[in-house]
């Protein structure tokens, strides 16, 4: 089994066998003659045979970084968010917290913003540093606390992968409806397929295949589009105030951040094949206009379809007893486009595979940052178990999956907002600039900082949110005073009570701990 460091990409491991004497080698970053003789795995011979990437959560060398395109950074997340998920979580406005449209779009747009800046800014240090996100956030938050993240992101990349793979499944199980239907264990198993074949091989492959799956996506809903217009079904809806109403515009408001700001811990994990010298306030305004554009688009479309469900008896059925892919399906098929409907409902189906993507590449990553132990298992075997194991979660998902987005997106937001708000704290505050990171340092225990303010600041961020969620199983003390159901301010107060304890510890781990 090789370690960790002995991983490389194919291409740089035949560049480099192929120099020509000792110190030729010794003068490449982080290369040592002693690579050559490490054994690479059963699993990474087999990966290098199909030319797929073998490198695991070791620092990317700037001889390394051969990524030019600004787009494709951008790109990745422009179709990841243009899916069938980003249009079933817009549903939830009117179909579950009864919101009108202007207040569902409204609310979108808000909370869209403020969740796509954190995913922006962490992808310049990917460019700058060269570090995936978590082995980055050993430097951010402390050495433990990092770890502790890295577990929680595994299970959140699993969930993600959950929320996916069903809101698929439920269309594929709606085409052909008056004849023979996919299962939805089938429907689950196709799309956990597919994305394994992607994600397979790596960082070059990704980029390459999410820099066009956007464009099928985009004409389906526009197609949605003009069967909403022409149905007549589209309603905005009344406009209601109150208390129980800003409660709902702040626990959808959860739900948006969630997903928009979902993708702040593997950030830096697309941009580190990027070379240093990259312009970094292009990268953070182009990645930032990528996620922009189909978080706010999609989710919008979503919510102007649900409140299609008030005027129309059949959609109403059709998202009541079969959920997104119901909707889709009565709006695309039923009395409107028939087969080329069918068509569309299978190619959105599918565009949730570059939204899977990410997930399942990354949580290989954050797996080997948990334990040294595991970056010695190749990347590859972490990203195929991960997609079984959501695979063997979505099927019973399938049955539940509204109250499952619902939960587990707010749970989401929670986390994040306790990550955000220490990540930020510990780079403006005691960091200040890329010079005081030092990326060799990264597996090095005595070197980084152990989390002793970040392990504090976790604990009482998970104070916040435990006093500001509004859950079926937990309305905390605050929530409560919004509305008749509570409004759900977790991440706000998890982000508040994070960065006012980190900041209140990190001076004295700094004055007597030195890192």
């Amino acid at each position: 089994m090789s370690s960790g460091k002995g991983e490389y990409l194919v291409e740089d491991l035949e560049r480099n066998q192929s120099l020509s004497s000792k110190d030729e080698i010794e003068s490449q970053p982080n290369v040592k003659a002693a690579n050559f003789t490490t054994k690479i795995s059963v699993i990474d011979r087999f990966a290098a045979k199909l030319k797929a990437e073998t490198k695991g959560i070791e620092p990317v060398t700037d001889s390394e970084k051969d990524d030019t395109s600004i787009w494709s950074a951008a790109s990745i997340w422009f179709s990841a968010n243009m899916v069938i998920a980003a249009f079933a979580l817009g549903c939830l406005g009117p179909g579950v917290f009864h919101l009108n449209f202007w207040e569902s779009a409204i609310t979108i747009v808000f909370f869209s913003i403020l969740g796509l800046l954190p995913v922006a800014f962490f992808s310049v240090f990917g460019v700058e540093l060269g570090l995936r996100q978590m082995v980055l956030s050993r430097f951010l938050l402390g050495n433990v606390t990092a770890r502790i993240f890295a577990l929680i992101n595994v299970i959140a990349c699993i969930g993600w992968g959950v929320v996916n793979t069903v809101a698929s499944a439920q269309l594929l199980h709606m085409v052909n409806s008056t004849g023979a239907r996919c299962p939805p264990w089938a429907g689950c198993l196709i799309i956990s397929t597919s994305t394994i074949l992607v994600t397979f091989f790596g960082y070059r492959v990704i980029h390459a295949y999410e820099q066009f799956s956007w464009i099928p996506n985009f004409a389906v809903f526009l197609v949605i589009i003009a069967r909403l217009t022409i149905s007549g079904n589209f309603t905005v809806g009344k406009w209601e105030g109150g208390d129980t109403t800003a409660g709902n515009v702040l626990t959808f408001g959860g739900i948006v951040f969630g997903f928009a700001s979902g993708w702040t811990t593997y950030a830096a994990d697309y941009t580190v094949y990027m070379p240093r010298d990259t312009n970094k306030i292009k990268i953070f305004l182009t990645i930032a206009a990528g996620l922009m554009f189909p978080l706010c688009f999609t989710i919008i479309v979503g919510a102007a379809a649900a409140t299609g469900t008030w005027t129309s008896q059949r959609w109403a059925e059709n998202y009541k007893y079969e959920g997104v892919g119901g909707l889709v399906h009565g709006i695309l098929v039923e009395d409107s486009l028939h087969g080329f409907g069918e068509f569309c409902c299978v190619l959105l189906a599918m565009s949730t595979v570059a939204n899977l993507i990410p997930n399942m590449y990354s949580i290989a990553l954050c797996t080997q940052a948990m334990w040294e132990p595991l970056a010695k298992v190749p990347r590859v075997f972490w990203t195929c178990s991960g997609n079984l194991i959501t695979l063997g979660i979505a099927i019973p998902a399938y049955y539940k999956f509204n109250e499952f987005m619902s939960n587990f997106m707010d749970a989401i937001s929670y986390y994040l907002g306790i990550y955000i708000g220490i990540a930020l704290s510990e780079h403006f505050i005691y960091r200040k600039n890329f010079k005081s990171y030092n990326s060799n340092d990264w597996d090095k225990w005595d070197k980084l900082p152990i989390g002793v303010a970040g392990c504090w600041a976790l604990f009482v961020g998970a104070i916040g949110v435990a006093l500001g969620m509004a859950q079926k199983y937990w309305v905390g003390e605050i929530a409560a005073y919004i509305g008749d159901y509570g409004g759900d301010v977790g991440f706000e107060l998890g982000f508040g009570f994070a960065v006012v304890a980190y900041n209140l510890v990190r001076p004295f781990e700094i004055k007597y701990l030195g890192r």
